[in-house]
């Protein structure tokens, strides 16, 4: 599974921002679903874990995209799992109804290979990003992510550079907002070719060059492997430029087990000594049968005892 073609597929039928706004109208107004879970709210999970562990668990939609949502949240709520995150405002909603989180929202549409670092795209870029902000405050949506875009030959300086400049407005919109806009830090070795934003150092560096504290980076563990490995070392390092995390094993992309490199446990008790109190996002490719047991194993193995 591809996470471009699947989250574009979850989008298939979106009429843009103006339909994104008729629905949220529309379903604000439906009643709240009512299932065999609903003495157990989120809030109430979320409480327990950030007592316990500061962070909390979130997981992504797309992993999942062959699940209806609806059974996604069941899972969800029966694992203590506060979000489920990139979401369109219409399934933002949903979740929502169901006393569920939505972590980080989806850029609408959706392009990690035409990004800021190119000013061709930067007017489309801004207009899309400033109908949205408003939308997602509304629905109180505290993260929005965005990408780099492909480098197509733009140097590493220009492009942190064209970045800024294309961000500059929208990271001040956002502000005014109340959100922050996370930029993901994808490999460009095995999944994301030519994909600019594939180390840390970058990233952290345009986070220097906008300086603002509503623009951060979303850490993808899987990817920086791929990339760079020193994971633990550069959570430790660079923590203050992170406002969320993604996990996925080490290679394949799939569950977090033994079947692959990375110690988890480890990752995320470096996670919770940095004082990190956002969502730590599954986003791993199940591969078993039934893949919600890979769900539950992913979140006992994520949650500090």
């Amino acid at each position: 599974m591809d996470r471009k073609k699947a989250i574009k597929g979850m989008f298939a039928s979106a009429l843009g921002i103006k339909a994104a706004k008729d629905t949220i109208s529309s379903l604000s107004d439906a009643p709240r679903a009512f299932t065999r879970n609903e003495q157990t709210s989120s809030s109430d999970t979320s409480g327990l874990r950030v007592s316990e562990q500061g962070y909390k668990h979130s997981v992504c939609r797309w992993t999942y995209s062959s699940v209806p949502l609806e059974e996604l949240c069941d899972v969800a709520i029966e694992l203590k799992i506060d979000s489920i995150e990139l979401l369109d405002p219409s399934d933002i909603i949903k979740v929502q109804q169901r006393g569920l989180h939505c972590a980080v929202a989806n850029s609408v549409p959706l392009s990690l290979t035409n990004g800021f670092n190119d000013p061709a795209y930067h007017a489309a870029l801004q207009k899309e990003y400033s109908e949205l902000i408003p939308v997602l405050a509304d629905l109180g949506i505290q993260n929005l992510i965005c990408f780099s875009g492909n480098r197509r030959g733009i140097g590493d300086e220009q492009g942190i550079e064209q970045c800024a400049i294309g961000l500059d407005p929208i990271v001040a919109l956002a502000q005014k907002y109340g959100i922050t806009l996370v930029m993901e830090l994808l490999n460009s070795k095995v999944d994301h070719k030519d994909y600019q934003c594939d180390h840390t150092v970058w990233g952290v560096s345009l986070c220097e060059k906008i300086g603002s504290d509503h623009f951060k980076l979303l850490y993808d563990i899987y990817h920086m492997q791929v990339m760079e490995g020193d994971i633990i070392a550069t959570i430790q390092k660079y923590h203050p430029y992170i406002a969320h995390y993604h996990t996925a094993g080490v290679p394949g992309r799939n569950e977090i087990d033994q079947s692959q490199e990375l110690n988890y446990p480890a990752i995320i008790q470096a996670i919770q000594g940095t004082g990190f109190t956002g969502h730590v996002a599954q986003e791993f490719i199940p591969t078993a049968e039934n893949k919600f047991d890979s769900l539950a194993r992913a979140i006992d193995l994520c949650t500090l005892k």
